[in-house]
């Protein structure tokens, strides 16, 4: 498959870019990367340096590519955080262009938002241009919990709650939505889930939580789902597959010590995931 993926850069770590080619790639998948910044490392250290990319630049190199009569063999678009209204009217017209061109690609949007610890962390206008001109766009939406809850305006905590607020999310465009992070009350204590639904059903996979903040997991995360799922038509097994990447990735990076995603050392966890986690249809 061939991704068209509209996200950050850094030199240094792996987050938005940086963090989705390499695992796709590994799969044998193509990445056609269209960089949102250029910056020397992700901004979580507090200090960085970089151009923050024009959205007019931006644009230009997904119409270069529209040039070359490439769009067409387009599969898959992705998106992760959007720093601007500018940078969001790039990525819903890259879209439009993309799926004009090939009716069967798919949108994937992460909606980079915030998580329950920290709140929201990007600029007030972000949420809503991303709730309501964004959404409708996508195929596929990979939120965390909070950011479900944003997008629909709920509050889900129970598994029950979670599902109802994802048919909220689906009535809104998407099809297909993965959950990154289920933490209800009633789950066993050390643990984390991750909820996939679509049209089909929806499935719960459970792993042990890892006590470390995973800068790009995310974007990984999302990344992965969309391959799996594009490849196998299944929810449940996208699920599962990436579930038992990204968790060894995790534990590879908690086992280093090193801040930064172990994305080349884990290389073996994409191209063949250990499918240690069961995964439970829900609905």
């Amino acid at each position: 498959m061939k991704f068209l993926s509209i996200q950050s850069s850094v030199a240094y770590g792996h987050v938005g870019n940086s963090a989705a080619m390499f695992p796709l790639q590994r799969l044998g998948h193509e990445v056609w990367p269209v960089f949102t910044v250029v910056f020397s490392n992700h901004t979580g250290y507090g200090s960085w340096r970089g151009p923050l990319l024009p959205p007019d630049d931006v644009r230009d190199i997904v119409t270069g590519i529209e040039e070359r009569g490439a769009l067409g063999q387009v599969d898959a678009v992705l998106s992760g955080y959007l720093g601007g209204e500018g940078i969001v009217d790039v990525v819903v017209d890259a879209v439009q262009r993309v799926k004009a061109a090939n009716p069967d690609a798919t949108y994937t949007c992460d909606p980079v938002m915030g998580n329950a610890k920290s709140g929201c962390f990007v600029a007030d206008s972000i949420p809503p241009l991303i709730r309501e001109r964004v959404i409708p766009h996508a195929d596929i939406i990979t939120p965390n919990q909070f950011e479900l809850g944003f997008l629909t305006r709920t509050d889900p905590d129970s598994l029950e709650s979670t599902l109802a607020s994802v048919d909220l999310a689906r009535e809104m465009g998407p099809r297909t939505v993965l959950v990154t992070s289920v933490e209800r009350p009633d789950r066993p204590e050390g643990t984390i889930e991750m909820l996939a639904v679509d049209e089909a059903g929806a499935w719960l996979v459970q792993t042990p939580f890892l006590p470390f903040k995973a800068n790009g997991s995310g974007d990984v995360t999302s990344a992965l789902f969309t391959a799996h799922y594009r490849s196998t038509g299944s929810a449940a097994q996208a699920l599962a597959a990436t579930t038992s990447s990204v968790f060894d990735l995790l534990t590879n990076t908690l086992t280093s010590g090193e801040r930064e995603l172990q994305l080349v050392e884990s290389q073996e966890a994409y191209a063949h995931p250990r499918m240690q986690f069961e995964v439970q249809q829900v609905r």
